[in-house]
C-alpha cells in the first residue's frame, strides 16, 4: 500500500512539473508573437493632438496584427528624416518631403495615399505686402525662412526656385506658424510655407498683410510608408487591416484606403537636384549653387576684383 500511495504521489509530482513547463513554453510562444511595431508622425509641437488623433488606429492595428504597437511623434520633418533614416519607424504618417527621401534611397515602401488628387498642394514665398519685392530676383541679398530639411512645401521645392540667387542668409523655421510670425516682426524678407499652413495660419496675424511672391508647381500628396524591415507575413497583416479599416478610424489618421498611391518619381528626381545645396544654406551669404558652381562663381568674383 505505501508502495502504491508513494508511486500515486511521485505521479502527481511529475505532471505538476510538466504543467509548469507547458505554461513556460506557452508564455514563451506568446512573447514571441508579440511583435512591436511603431508608427511615426509629424506634429510641429502639438503632441497631444497628433496622438489622440492617431490613438484609434494604433489600438485598431495592435488588436488586428496582435502586436505591441507605439505612437512616436516627431516635432518637424528633420527629427522625423533622422528616424526614417534610421528605420526606426515601422509605419510611417510621412509628408511628401519625407516620402520622397524614404522611397528615393530605397528605405520604405509606400502603402496608401493620405489624400486623393485635389489634394495635392503647392510651396508659397510669402513677404509682407508693404515690401518693394515683386519678383523672386528681388529676394537676391535679402534673408528668406525656410521649413526644416526633409519639408517638401517648406525647404526642397523653395530651395529648387530659389535656385541660382545668393540670398543674405537662410533663416530655419521650426514650424510653418513661424515663418509668418517672422514675416511679421520684419525678421526675414520672405518665407516658405505651404498653401495649406498658409491659408490656415494667416488669419492669427491680423495686424499684417501678406502677400503671394511665388507660387510653385504641384506637390504629390502626401504618403502611409512601411518599413522593409517588417517580417511579410506581418505587412501583409498591416496592408489587410489598413484596408479593411472602419472609415472613422481611417479618417482620423488621415489616409484613403481606395486612394491611388502618388507617382513620385518626378518629385524624386527634384529633391535629388536640391540636396547637393544643402552644404550651402546654412553659410552667410548663402549661395544657392551646387559646389561646384559655387566655387567657379567664387574663382570670377576674385577675378574681377
Amino acid at each position: 500500500m505505501k508502495t502504491v500511495i508513494l508511486q500515486r504521489f511521485l505521479l502527481i509530482q511529475f505532471l505538476v512539473v510538466i504543467g509548469l513547463l507547458g505554461v513556460g513554453c506557452n508564455d514563451k510562444k506568446e512573447d514571441m508573437k508579440s511583435e512591436r511595431l511603431t508608427i511615426g508622425v509629424v506634429s510641429y509641437g502639438e503632441g497631444n493632438v497628433s496622438i489622440e488623433k492617431y490613438e484609434r488606429f494604433k489600438d485598431y492595428i495592435a488588436r488586428q496584427t496582435q502586436s505591441i504597437v507605439d505612437l512616436e511623434p516627431a516635432y518637424n520633418e528633420l527629427q522625423a528624416l533622422e528616424q526614417i533614416e534610421r528605420k526606426n519607424w515601422e509605419i510611417v504618417f510621412a509628408s511628401p518631403g519625407l516620402a520622397a527621401i524614404a522611397i528615393g534611397k530605397e528605405l520604405y515602401t509606400p502603402l496608401f495615399s493620405m489624400e486623393g488628387i485635389s489634394g495635392r498642394q503647392r510651396s508659397l514665398l510669402v513677404v509682407r505686402d508693404d515690401q518693394p519685392i515683386k519678383a523672386i530676383a528681388d529676394l537676391t541679398n535679402k534673408t528668406v525662412a525656410l521649413g526644416a530639411a526633409g519639408s517638401a512645401a517648406g525647404y526642397y521645392v523653395p530651395l529648387y526656385d530659389l535656385y541660382g540667387l545668393t540670398l543674405a542668409q537662410i533663416r530655419f523655421a521650426p514650424t510653418p506658424k513661424t515663418v509668418l510670425q517672422w514675416l511679421s516682426e520684419g525678421k526675414v524678407d520672405a518665407g516658405a510655407l505651404s498653401e495649406k499652413d498658409f491659408e490656415l495660419y494667416q488669419r492669427e496675424f491680423s495686424t499684417t498683410k501678406f502677400r503671394i511672391l511665388h507660387t510653385s508647381r504641384w506637390i504629390p500628396p502626401a504618403v502611409v510608408l512601411l518599413a522593409p524591415t517588417v517580417e511579410r507575413n506581418q505587412q501583409q497583416q498591416i496592408q489587410k487591416a489598413m484596408n479593411e479599416a472602419p472609415g472613422d478610424i481611417a479618417a482620423d489618421a488621415g489616409y484613403i484606403p481606395a486612394a491611388k498611391v502618388p507617382n513620385y518619381e518626378q518629385f524624386i528626381k527634384l529633391v535629388q537636384k536640391v540636396r547637393p545645396l544643402e552644404a550651402q544654406v546654412k553659410k552667410t551669404p548663402a549661395v544657392l549653387l551646387n559646389q561646384e558652381s559655387a566655387h567657379h562663381q567664387k574663382v570670377d568674383r576674385q577675378a574681377v576684383n
